[in-house]
């Protein structure tokens, strides 16, 4: 079915998302209709409660089908990067509805434990449950495959909610077969344990569909990529200052400034990074913006300096690192000007980093003024 969708959507977002949403609508909508039947006919809390949850998942879906046609929206004046967050919004009121779900069946497990009522026992109860379970299933491999295929947390989110269902399920038929065979009424237990457990998922979620939202630390093998393919590029001597947004699934954006020889042609250098940007564009879907920065490499004294004070740097914190050095000679002193790179785990503070820098610096040369500007890490050092 995965590949049906991927084939007849031509593997655009929204229309993978939407057609994948129709299709969990109808299977919620049908499992809800048929365990409600059970449940009231059987006097189930357990079971009455798992129908409501299909209820809310099949509401879920209907959020996740409206996510991925506002993030489809073309950018406006108002939102020039696009509308890409929205399918983490949806994918946010997914997580919240599995919390809720949770919240609900523990309070109606705890009510069942207070007040024990005996569950009427059939084939048909069986039958019906195990066959959710096993739509269930299908539903998890399905939203799984495809929220990994289109990189959707909003599919993933789903995928997760159906693995909730299945044990959720699962619990309700063994308390109910338990029931049978031995008379102890497990009902009210099983309903408490598994809303435990689908309200701790659902934090989890929350917590996963929050974090881009907010603004989380670039995937580390997107930012060991980004440095790469820039630095296989002639001309180039190194990278700093790289920053990766993230405005929805497909719409990330990066920006980076790159060290070349200032002696080189600097009409050449800009069409170097002309053609990096453009190679991003093209070949990763990215839209890269790469700053221009000239170093001298053939004056001795200068390159010399540039090794020592970066030796300097890392005997404060190995991790730490300097560009974009420059002097400017005077009659009683050489302002030596550089940028440093601090880690985001420096137990330093930016401040302190700056004053015990420049202390090295003024020691190591005497009539050198240090003029530093700490630059943060924005991506992590071990990146």
């Amino acid at each position: 079915m995965d590949d049906w969708i991927l084939k007849r959507a031509g593997e655009d977002r929204m229309r993978v998302g939407s057609l994948a949403g129709v299709v969990c609508i109808v299977l919620n909508i049908v499992l809800c209709i048929a365990k409600a039947a059970i449940g009231l006919a059987s006097g189930s809390v357990s079971i009455v409660a798992d129908a409501l949850n299909n209820l809310s998942d099949a509401s879920s879906n209907i959020v996740s089908v409206l996510g991925f046609k506002l993030a489809s929206k073309p950018a406006d004046p108002e939102h020039p990067y696009g509308h890409g967050r929205y399918e983490y919004l949806s994918g946010l009121a997914v997580a919240v509805l599995v919390l809720l779900i949770g919240i609900e069946l523990v309070k109606s497990s705890v009510e069942k434990l207070l007040s024990p009522e005996p569950v009427d026992f059939s084939i048909a109860l069986v039958v019906v449950l195990l066959l959710s379970i096993a739509v269930k299933l299908w539903m998890a491999r399905f939203n799984r495959a495809l929220g990994e295929r289109i990189d959707s947390e909003t599919l993933i989110a789903t995928a997760q909610d159906s693995k909730n269902d299945v044990i959720a399920t699962a619990a309700v038929l063994v308390s109910a077969i338990v029931a049978q065979m031995t008379g102890i009424e497990l009902d009210g237990v099983a309903g408490l344990a598994v809303g435990l457990y689908i309200g701790w998922s659902g934090i989890q979620l929350i917590k996963d569909t929050v974090d881009p939202l907010l603004g989380s630390a670039p995937d580390p093998h997107l930012v060991e990529h980004i440095r790469s393919k820039i630095m296989g590029y002639p001309g180039v001597l190194g990278t700093h200052d790289l920053m990766v947004h993230d405005y929805g699934p497909g719409r990330q954006f990066a920006s980076a400034h790159v060290e070349m020889a200032a002696e080189a042609d600097p009409i050449t250098s800009h069409d170097t990074l002309d053609n990096i940007e453009q190679a991003f564009k093209v070949e990763d879907g990215m839209i890269v913006t790469l700053h221009y920065d000239p170093i001298v490499t053939k004056d001795p004294a200068v390159v010399d300096m540039r090794n020592r004070i970066d030796a300097l740097a890392k005997q404060i914190d190995p991790r730490v690192s300097i560009h974009d050095l420059r002097t400017v000679p005077g009659p009683t002193h050489t302002n030596v000007i550089f940028d440093c790179l601090r880690p985001e785990e420096c137990v330093l503070s930016a401040r302190e980093l700056k004053a015990r820098l420049a202390a090295a610096v003024q020691e190591e040369y005497p009539k050198a003024v240090a003029k530093i500007t700490v630059d943060e890490d924005y991506v992590s050092a071990e990146q």
